[in-house]
């Protein structure tokens, strides 16, 4: 099992999760989706990887943090339902690792409480240093076990390499933005990245 987090939002987790839960051979999970417009996280997942794909704790319409989605909704969410499944899963949260799933919970405390390695996906564009290595340290302070970086973007080589020298962290690769985004194009880019031992 591994946990899918981000430095920030809109960023290309999904498609990350996609990649990695199709090179791994695993379920997908999102125990919280946010925002159900046009297609959610699990369905873009279940198009692009073909993997089974575990139904939300929650799903949400708005598209905002879980927090403030729930209470818009009029539902509490509860920490209980989002105990982890059973058998190898890729689990992708909302946003990233700071994001509140209630007023009194973030998704890094809720990591810190499933004890799995986390797989950091970041941007290459600028700015990505700093929220990279933010992440790297909330997620540290908690105790929470990283598995390494996963770039999304064109290649920023300097970055990238900082990222992981200062952050002490392997690179998991990187996935190019996908245009067209089809599941040809994401198991082209997913079979590059270096997953070895995960």
């Amino acid at each position: 099992m591994i946990v899918v987090t981000g430095t920030d939002t809109g960023i290309g987790k999904t498609v990350a999760a996609a990649a990695l839960a199709w090179r791994l051979g695993a379920a997908y999970w999102k125990p919280v989706q946010a925002g159900i417009e046009d297609e959610t996280d699990s369905e873009t997942v279940a198009r692009l990887a073909g993997v089974d794909v575990l139904p939300e704790a929650y799903r949400l319409t708005t598209p905002c943090s879980p927090h403030r989605a729930a209470e818009i909704d009029g539902v509490t969410i509860d920490p209980a339902r989002l105990a982890l499944p059973p058998g190898r899963v890729v689990i992708e949260g909302a946003g990233g690792a700071l994001v509140p799933v209630t007023r009194e919970l973030l998704f890094a405390d809720l990591f810190a409480r499933w004890r799995l390695p986390v797989a950091i996906v970041a941007r290459t564009a600028l700015g990505t240093i700093s929220h990279s290595l933010l992440t790297i340290e909330a997620l540290r302070t908690r105790g929470v076990p990283i598995a390494g970086m996963l770039f999304v973007g064109d290649e920023v080589a300097d970055s990238q390499a900082t990222i992981c020298a200062i952050g002490k962290l392997r690179s998991l690769g990187r996935l190019p933005h996908l245009d067209p985004l089809t599941p040809e194009t994401l198991r082209e880019a997913a079979a590059t990245l270096d997953l070895d031992g995960l």
